[in-house]
């Protein structure tokens, strides 16, 4: 899936220390948010259950919906315990310790919002999303070109957005039971990939998958 170097880091310390203090501030633009949270409104249902995965303070979840439980999993519990729209969270680092503490199918969906970039063993995180998701759930992995550049693994600096895109479908294809994966993104930026850097703001992709 990933060779030993595209897996490392510039900064090879513990995950746990960078993301000691809480950082509660907005990592993507507004157009971002937007385009993510009508992505929600279309694929996400109301009474469901729902893991919001490498969480942070806020979710962007739509405020319109219902939903039965938001699950949320991250590394800061101050970041977490601020989100308003989580139920119940979990602090992990799922760079030594891949299992979930959650039981089989029972999410009708997982969502990552900009941190799929941090996995360094995302073959095995995929996994686990799999196992948890109830059959006809879905993943959403959403992301820009934003990062902790000193965070990311070797595999997604040095790669372009769009190569980006194919990696997270490879880590998807990385798991037999997946459906084709499904590359959204804001429809202008879809006819002109380099169409956001006009405006200066932040491209908007997401790669989706259920499971069969």
């Amino acid at each position: 899936m990933l060779a030993p170097d595209q897996r490392t880091k510039i900064d090879q310390s513990d995950d746990v220390l960078f993301y000691e203090y809480p950082r509660f501030v907005t990592h993507v633009d507004d157009r971002f948010i937007s385009s993510l949270r009508a992505l929600f409104s279309d694929r996400l249902k109301p009474d469901t259950r729902i893991l919001d995965l490498q969480s942070s303070w806020v979710s962007h979840l739509p405020t319109d919906i219902q939903f039965a439980h938001v699950e949320g999993h991250g590394l800061n519990a101050e970041e977490l315990a601020r989100n308003s729209q989580l139920n119940h969270f979990f602090v992990q680092n799922l760079n030594q310790n891949q299992k979930l503490p959650l039981a089989d199918r029972e999410f009708d969906a997982v969502i990552d919002t900009v941190s799929v970039q941090y996995l360094q063993y995302p073959e095995a995180v995929f996994s686990e999303i799999h196992r948890i998701l109830k059959p006809g759930g879905v993943a959403i992995m959403s992301f820009s070109n934003r990062m902790f550049y000193q965070k990311a693994i070797a595999a997604w600096r040095d790669s372009s957005d769009l190569d980006r895109v194919q990696l997270v479908k490879r880590y998807f294809n990385s798991v037999p039971g997946f459906s084709k994966p499904e590359v959204i993104t804001h429809p202008a930026q879809k006819a002109n990939p380099l169409w956001w850097l006009s405006l200066g703001g932040d491209p908007f992709y997401a790669v989706l998958a259920y499971k069969n």
